[in-house]
């Protein structure tokens, strides 16, 4: 069927003008009950309009009204309405919405979904002009991967060096871009080891051979035809009347190419979005799609939606007070007819756990109703973490005290694929019986044992009687195993037989144990050569695995404490509250929130500002923003000013978005005797000569700051002399006959080096092989602050 044919494209009969159809207007329900703004932006129909709506100001409802409007005055008839959004649930409340405006069902809008959705339909009916035919195929993440693969290694290229995830990155990026293979620049051309774009290319051509697509093609091939084929984006043009746009600031620049191509007629476009709530950065959005909206529709007309719905005024003015230190932004200024209710509560914590713990006991003091105020259900609170690695001590906390919570937008802490992984490890070095264990590590990460040689292990060990470890020692002796799996499956075999002798010396550190199984084991490594978007939040949840290992005595300790507070399940229909990442937080509000971890190099991130810059800071002011208003009535920040990492105390800094509070909506409950008992907004003039820094507005150049500095010198380079295992490629920089020292060993000299393991003949302990960043020069030894 062509697209002249196609129903849904039926136009406007000969001389039925727009004014004809606006006479015929029905009454306009659904404009009651908004406020000015709102309703200005629902009825300026013509020419590009741009709703500029803040957090909780009910853009959705102004947005439904909108369509409701349009289709009401007979403006438009509902498939010459193009609705698009990021999800299919927006997708279909907006629809249920306004057929709740209008009293009726609403049929015929074929146009109303996702960017991804309506651009199937409009590729299916121009397949043949991107080389492909209508019945193409659309290829999932593991598809992809192996077809890229194999155009890796038809190129000759070592895809251990360059794993195909990183060149699936690559080029969802340059797709985000719109950038295809011929057009993509020429300083992209140093990618991937300056065989990017050639690889691109041979991808894209193995892609049409199939005659497939990939996400990112959807939206790339419909503006390519919309570049070549001017009749067809003229089509389009002429059918959609009306184009709306949910979320503008969270589009990347193939969806604005997209939007701008079909808009460039007639111009009535309206995008509905917030500036202050970019925080897709890191995914291809682009916040200056927003930012320069009137510069790409002259004449635009800009509503800012300000009254806000949610909030308290505290919280409304913390988070104003902390956004309006970026300098890309609009402007806007929230506010709300509802009480002022509580400040915007601020508290430090002498370090991460004590922090869990105090949150865990205002919840239950506010369920209890005992805290003051109002009594709260666990379902009105929520947990919103920089990174999803904070979860763990507010999930150790939750599950001992027997606080029923619910992660959303992933697994919890310990049900995550790494923490899975490495605790397999853990369980098979405590107790070699443990075939589960050595189901799922075997083989993670990959050591050429392929689902026929563990058949084999099974066979020998039930013909034997004896665990799948002792059946793997077996096959090894009996020669029924060959080739790389034979060498990976003997290294394997040692390996644990290594790691178990270790475990039963009282006098082995069970931490450093932990880090030595995960570095010789290649699982940090294969996490550090993954390329995909989630391999820096998995290494961090690593990090943290081995953090918490530090409250136990040994390993079985630690097992046994995860199997007894992981078998405490919650019933599913009781109240939880509710713990995630602030991404995920986006779009959701809850009565109470709980905003932990305000601490500079987690939040704002130091990763983000390294690769970004003051873009990347900006973008983590804003999601400190989306954080804040998240909140209705209760709104808390909490930083620590110790973190203990791998053994040892380091000082944390509070996050410089502290500072950006306004003191007026600032309730500090932090106990006299940390920090001097105020922070930033408190501006406490009696703050002790350490903490100085947290008075001055000017945190980075005050002589707190400083005087940090000078006292964590000693401690800071012993950290840069000791390898981090699982941030990077461990190189010690110890020397053999160097004095140093070990906190369980004592004094001792290094005899030996592998790697980043050092072999000491301690003074008391003997010979023992230990990683080096346990270890210290002895003459530092006494000045670092235990």
């Amino acid at each position: 069927m062509s697209s002249q044919d196609d129903p849904a494209f039926n136009e406007a009969p000969l001389g039925y003008s727009l004014s004809q159809r606006a006479m015929a207007a029905r009454p306009q329900p659904y404009l009651d009950g908004l406020n000015p703004a709102q309703r200005e932006a629902v009825e300026m129909t013509d020419g590009p309009v741009l709703m500029l709506a803040g957090a909780g100001t009910g853009k959705t409802r102004a947005l439904t009204a909108r369509i409701a409007h349009l289709l009401n005055t007979g403006l438009a008839r509902p498939n010459e309405i193009l609705a698009v959004t990021f999800t299919n649930k927006a997708a279909r409340e907006m629809k249920e919405r306004v057929a709740r405006l209008l009293g009726q069902s609403v049929e015929g809008m074929p146009w109303l979904g996702t960017f991804h959705a309506i651009n199937v339909k409009l590729l299916r009916r121009h397949a043949e002009l991107v080389g492909l035919k209508s019945n193409f195929t659309i290829l999932d993440t593991d598809d992809q991967i192996r077809l890229l693969k194999q155009v890796i290694n038809a190129a000759n290229i070592d895809e251990k060096r360059w794993p195909a995830r990183q060149l699936a990155g690559l080029i969802d990026n340059w797709k985000n871009r719109a950038w295809t293979p011929e057009n993509v620049p020429v300083a992209e051309s140093s990618a991937f080891n300056s065989m990017g774009v050639d690889l691109y290319a041979a991808y894209q051509r193995r892609l049409k051979d199939l005659n497939a697509v990939d996400f990112g093609d959807l939206l790339l091939h419909m503006v390519t035809v919309f570049q070549k084929h001017e009749d067809v984006l003229r089509q389009y043009q002429r059918w959609f009347r009306y184009i709306l746009v949910d979320e503008y600031q969270d589009t990347n620049v193939a969806q604005y190419l997209w939007l701008r191509l079909l808009a460039a007629g007639h111009k009535n476009i309206c995008c509905v979005g917030d500036d202050d709530q970019s925080i897709y950065g890191w995914r291809g959005a682009e916040v200056g799609n927003i930012l320069r909206f009137e510069r790409d529709f002259p004449g635009a007309h800009v509503v800012r939606l300000e009254q806000n719905y949610r909030s308290t005024a505290h919280i409304l003015g913390a988070a104003s007070g902390v956004i309006r230190g970026n300098e890309g932004r609009l402007g806007k200024t929230l506010w709300t007819d509802r009480d002022e209710g509580e400040k915007l509560r601020l508290i430090g914590h002498w370090d991460g756990e004590e922090e869990a713990r105090w949150v865990g006991e205002e919840i239950e003091a506010m369920q209890r109703g005992t805290r003051g105020g109002r009594t709260y259900s666990a379902d009105d609170m929520a947990i919103l973490v920089r990174a999803s690695h904070q979860m763990r001590a507010f999930e150790d906390r939750f599950l001992t005290i027997g606080l029923p919570y619910r992660v959303i937008g992933g697994p919890r802490f310990y049900e995550r694929m790494e923490i899975r992984d490495a605790m397999a490890y853990f369980r098979l070095a405590t107790s070699p019986t443990d075939d589960l264990a050595f189901e799922r590590i075997v083989n993670t990460p990959k050591r050429g044992l392929g689902d026929k040689a563990q058949q084999k292990i099974q066979r020998a060990a039930r013909a034997n009687g004896v665990p799948l470890l002792e059946g793997a020692r077996l096959l090894i002796a009996a020669d029924d195993i060959s080739g790389k799996g034979k060498t990976e499956l003997a290294k394997f075999v040692r390996q644990m037989d290594q790691w178990h002798a270790m475990a039963l010396d009282p006098a082995q550190s069970h931490i450093e144990l932990a880090e030595l199984m995960l570095d010789e084991s290649g699982y940090t490594t294969m996490w550090q050569n993954d390329k995909s978007p989630d391999a820096p939040g998995r290494l961090e949840n690593l990090k943290e695995l081995v953090k918490a290992l530090e409250q136990f005595e040994n390993l079985q300790g630690f097992l046994e404490h995860v199997a007894l507070i992981m078998d405490n399940e919650q019933d599913s229909d009781e109240p939880k509250v509710s713990v995630m990442t602030l991404h995920a937080a986006k779009g959701l509000e809850f009565p109470v929130v709980f905003l932990p971890g305000w601490e500079d190099g987690l939040f704002p991130s130091q990763r983000s500002m390294d690769e970004s810059g003051l873009k990347g800071l900006e973008e983590e002011r804003r999601l400190a923003y989306v954080g804040i208003t998240r909140a209705e009535e209760v709104c808390t920040i909490s930083f620590a000013a110790n973190r203990r990492v791998f053994g040892q105390w380091q000082s944390s800094l509070p996050s410089r978005f502290i500072d950006e509070l306004p003191e007026e909506h600032v309730d500090v409950l932090t106990p006299p005797g940390l920090y001097g008992g105020g922070y930033g907004a408190a501006g406490m003039s009696n703050v002790s000569t350490l903490e100085e820094d947290a008075a001055s507005r000017d945190v980075y150049n005050s002589p707190g700051w400083r005087r940090l500095q000078t006292r964590s010198a000693q401690a800071q380079r012993v950290t840069q002399r000791t390898s981090r295992v699982i941030d990077m490629t461990a190189d010690s920089t110890f020397t053999v006959g160097e004095r140093v020292f070990h906190q369980k060993f004592g004094y001792g000299s290094v005899v030996g080096i592998e790697g980043d393991k050092l072999n000491i003949a301690f003074e008391k302990a003997g010979a023992k092989h230990v990683v080096a960043r346990f270890v210290t020069l002895a003459e530092q030894a006494d000045d670092i602050p235990f």
